[in-house]
């Protein structure tokens, strides 16, 4: 069985991020970056299945500048057998990245394609799900918890109501979630082992397709400062105030 696990390259989530004088996005030079953590557990989770004989090969695939091959080493160092680099210099939209990766599912075939839920700097939540309306792959998001019975994968995901177990038969694609697992540090000799297993690098421009923008951005803003609280002395004073300045009652 084959796991492919798709890792973003995102600001590292101690950063405080700071916006553009221009306010065309967010500063990212000389700025620490980071395997995107949601991504890191769907690391963690295909070599945990590795470790239990249910995987035989796991291959990171990561899209972007050639700064990514930092974050395919990080998976490598963590127990991946191979990487692959599609890269790009632009800001892609997830439907775009969702077509991209269809092309490597097409060439790679794995039986089990992981992924984070969302990646922290767009919070976009959405490329699992198009890779799996393209592709037609079964698919379950918000993984808590994955299990191999028989020839299916039973993922049980968090939902309103409480737990819900989804039966899954492969091919399949899952998003991971926080509760699923906790990632590994990477030890020296692995991270010395990584240096040497393969990358392939495929440049976007080869892959035949159709990556216009669908959205533009106007300007980015940070958020408003919320104001300071005040203290009341009773609560007829409470009351009044949520009548007359908040509008709430």
């Amino acid at each position: 069985m084959k796991i492919l696990v798709c890792v973003k390259r995102v600001i590292d989530y101690n950063v405080k991020i700071r916006v553009k004088s221009d306010k065309t996005g967010v500063e990212k030079d000389n700025v620490k970056m980071s395997m995107n953590p949601f991504d890191e557990i769907a690391v963690e989770e295909a070599v945990k299945m590795k470790e239990n004989e249910i995987a035989k090969e796991i291959v990171v695939v990561s899209i972007g500048t050639e700064a990514c091959k930092e974050t395919i080493r990080s998976g490598l160092a963590m127990g991946a057998d191979r990487g692959i680099h599609i890269n790009s210099d632009e800001d892609l939209e997830p439907l775009n990245i969702s077509k991209i990766l269809m092309k490597i599912v097409e060439n790679e075939k794995p039986d089990i394609v992981l992924m984070g839920k969302q990646a922290i700097d767009d919070d976009s939540n959405q490329t699992g799900q198009m890779l799996a309306a393209l592709s037609g792959f079964s698919q379950a998001t918000f993984a808590s918890k994955v299990e191999k019975v028989d020839s299916f994968l039973n993922v049980t995901r968090e939902i309103d109501g409480g737990l819900e177990t989804l039966k899954l038969s492969l091919p399949c694609i899952i998003t991971t979630d926080l509760r699923l697992n906790e990632p590994r540090y990477a030890s020296l000799p692995n991270i010395m082992k990584a240096r040497q297993k393969k990358i392939d690098s495929i440049d976007v421009s080869t892959l035949g397709l159709d990556l216009s923008p669908r959205l533009s951005v106007i300007e980015v803003n940070d958020p408003p400062e919320r104001k300071a609280g005040i203290m009341v002395k009773d609560i007829d004073e409470l009351m009044e105030k949520l009548t007359n300045e908040a509008k709430v009652i």
